[in-house]
């Protein structure tokens, strides 16, 4: 089975290096017609750069087509203008990787709040910006494939980014409510936890685990994550060509009525509490509620 994206559109943020410059090449070369949006800079997102440029280059001389934006995914604004300017020059919008992102680690306690605010500005808020700019014409097409950028940081935590941490697992819950959402209209919403060596990462990697940890090891997972096929609302890890699904389960719980129904009877019953044999994996926060009402009745 080949996996195209033949008259398809495709916007792949923060796209001038690394993961994303990768992912709009594959893009290209399975037929996609992309935009590269950069900002370029640091990786502490400031300074400029033509990074969006030459990727568009690259997809040129490869045959394919392309156009540059160099705005802020945390412009709203913005970002509504580049989906009309889209559209107007090739009909529509079908794929969105949100990809664009910084980082600014400190440990909490030395942690500026503007650097949190930042960080969770261009990952959380400029994704869910960019998605609201493309949504109402994936739901006026039908059609719709979305990709999250989360991480590990997110998922399990890492010392010195609280403020990536958090808006890394922001994104997956954003994920989980916009894949409910968009079902009705073939929008497809899934999560990408990469582990990659980018501009992001070159410092926190030795040479060795930096080749092996490349971004075309990733990206073949975020390529099936925004096809015609792919599911919706996974969380998927990927590196070094290792991938992975991550779920956010339950365990099976423990009924507390009368005098147990205090924190000494948490405190007493914490094993059956926490006990993770037959951990339950709901869809939803009504799927979670209805597991508490089987609990209520005895089911």
């Amino acid at each position: 089975m080949s996996i195209r994206f033949d008259d398809r559109v495709a916007i792949v943020t923060g796209a001038g290096g690394g993961l994303g410059r990768t992912y709009a090449l594959d893009l290209a070369r399975r037929g996609a017609k992309v935009v590269v949006n950069d900002l370029g800079g640091s990786r502490d997102g400031t300074g400029h750069s033509d990074a969006a440029l030459k990727v568009v280059e690259e997809i040129k001389a490869a045959g394919g087509e392309a156009m540059s934006d160099g705005g802020s995914v945390t412009e709203y604004e913005h970002m509504v203008e580049l989906v009309a300017k889209t559209k107007e020059k090739w009909g529509g919008v079908h794929v969105l990787i949100n990809n664009a992102g910084v980082l600014r680690d400190k440990s909490f306690a030395k942690m500026e709040p503007a650097d949190f605010k930042f960080v969770v500005d261009v990952h959380l808020n400029g994704s869910a910006m960019c998605t609201k700019a493309v949504w109402e014409t994936m739901r006026e097409q039908n059609y719709g494939r979305i990709l999250m950028t989360a991480s590990s940081t997110g998922l399990y935590g890492n010392f010195g980014q609280a403020n990536y941490g958090a808006a890394k697992l922001g994104l997956a819950g954003l994920t989980r409510t916009l894949a409910i959402e968009g079902a009705k209209n073939n929008i497809k919403v899934n999560t990408i936890a990469p582990t990659a060596g980018t501009r992001m990462t070159e410092d926190l990697f030795p040479a060795e685990a930096f080749a092996a940890f490349a971004p075309e090891k990733v990206a073949p997972a975020a390529i099936y994550l925004v096809s015609e096929d792919a599911p919706t609302n996974m969380i998927v890890g990927a590196g070094a060509g290792v991938f992975q699904a991550a779920y956010i389960t339950l365990t099976q719980g423990k009924l507390l009525t009368g005098d147990q129904l205090s924190a000494e009877g948490i405190a007493a019953h914490w094993a059956e509490i926490t006990d993770r044999t037959g951990e339950l994996t709901p869809q939803s926060g009504a799927e979670q509620s209805m597991s508490i009402l089987r609990k209520l009745q005895g089911g």
